[in-house]
C-alpha cells in the first residue's frame, strides 16, 4: 500500500485527450477517475452503479430524460443507477468521478468510446 498525496491539477495536466478517463486513486472498491471532456458523449445508463460527477474546472451539462443538470466548478451530481444520461461539455471541462471498480464509462452501451482498461495516472 502506498500513501501519498495527489495533486489533481498536476494529474489533469497530464491528460491530452477528451473522454479518456484515468484512475487517480482507489478506495473501498471504488475508483476515483478523472477526465477532460469536450463535446457530447452518448446516451447510456449503468445497470448496477450510481455515477458521481464533480466539476473541477469548467461547466458540465448532464442531460437526463426529463431535465438538464448544469454543473459549475465545485459542484457535483449523482446519476442514480438505471437513469439514462448524456454528459455534454460545450467547452473543455475537468471532471472527477467516483465509480465501483470495473464500471464501464459507457455503461450499457458498447461503442468506440468504451474504455475496457483504464490507465492509472
Amino acid at each position: 500500500m502506498t500513501t501519498q498525496k495527489v495533486n489533481l491539477i498536476e494529474k489533469f495536466e497530464l491528460i491530452n485527450e477528451y473522454w479518456q478517463p484515468r484512475i487517480a486513486g482507489e478506495l473501498n472498491g471504488q475508483q476515483i477517475k478523472i477526465a477532460k471532456l469536450k463535446g457530447e458523449f452518448i446516451w447510456h445508463h449503468h445497470d448496477n452503479e450510481d455515477e458521481f460527477f464533480m466539476v473541477i474546472k469548467g461547466n458540465l451539462k448532464i442531460a437526463l430524460p426529463d431535465q438538464e443538470i448544469n454543473l459549475g466548478e465545485g459542484e457535483f451530481f449523482i446519476v442514480p443507477r438505471m437513469v439514462e444520461h448524456k454528459p455534454i461539455a460545450d467547452e473543455e471541462v475537468w471532471v472527477m468521478m467516483f465509480e465501483p471498480t470495473g464500471t464501464l464509462n459507457t455503461g450499457n452501451i458498447r461503442s468506440e468510446l468504451t474504455k475496457e482498461e483504464l490507465e492509472n495516472i
